[in-house]
């Protein structure tokens, strides 16, 4: 029987995926500050084999590192379109969070906030646009890898799904989403040539 993805399933995974807690972002060790990019090595390092096997907790720091610009004023930004996102104001939140990529076109979670209203409103193409450019400037970025494969499956392309599921599965391998999805979509498409 062939899984049934449905709106409703989609949208909380995505919400759950790209909307992540905020929250401080430098992470102390002993007397010094860890740089974001030394702190991201470190944790990407711990989301595959966690310390404590909590990997929640390490996603979470994860996610509050891509949600820090650099800049109040963006992550302001970032945090009203999420907001408006979350109160189900999608026009509202595409105006924020195009605000965002306007003035911090570097900013890749700007582009994955933006891509995951976009899903929600059924704007695929704009939604794999903005994908594209997150992974372009945040290659590891699991959630937007998940999401570009969440667009495959709506798109009855599960072949796609399943090489995007692959790849977001290599980095964050714990996340037990991304393994029901390899396997559900690996017994649809078992026999097809990949």
């Amino acid at each position: 029987m062939k899984h049934k993805f449905t709106p409703a399933v989609a949208a909380i995974a995505l919400i759950v995926a790209f909307f992540p807690l905020a929250g401080p972002v430098f992470a102390q060790t002993s007397d010094q500050t860890v740089t974001p990019a030394e702190d991201l090595d470190a944790l990407f390092a711990e989301l595959k084999q966690p310390l404590d096997g909590d990997w929640r907790s390490v996603e979470n720091r994860i996610w509050r590192v891509w949600s820090h610009s650099g800049s109040a004023s963006m992550d302001f930004l970032l945090e009203r379109g999420r907001d408006a996102t979350r109160a189900g104001d999608f026009e509202k939140a595409v105006e924020h969070l195009t605000a965002l990529t306007d003035h911090a076109p570097e900013f890749a979670e700007g582009w994955n906030a933006r891509a995951t209203v976009y899903f929600m409103m059924d704007k695929y193409g704009l939604a794999i646009a903005d994908i594209q450019r997150t992974l372009a400037l945040n290659p590891r970025h699991f959630g937007a890898m998940s999401g570009l494969a969440m667009i495959f499956e709506r798109l009855d392309q599960p072949k796609k799904a399943l090489e995007v599921y692959r790849k977001a599965h290599s980095i964050h391998p714990l996340r037990p989403d991304i393994l029901k999805a390899i396997k559900r979509l690996e017994d649809e498409t078992q026999g097809v040539e990949l």
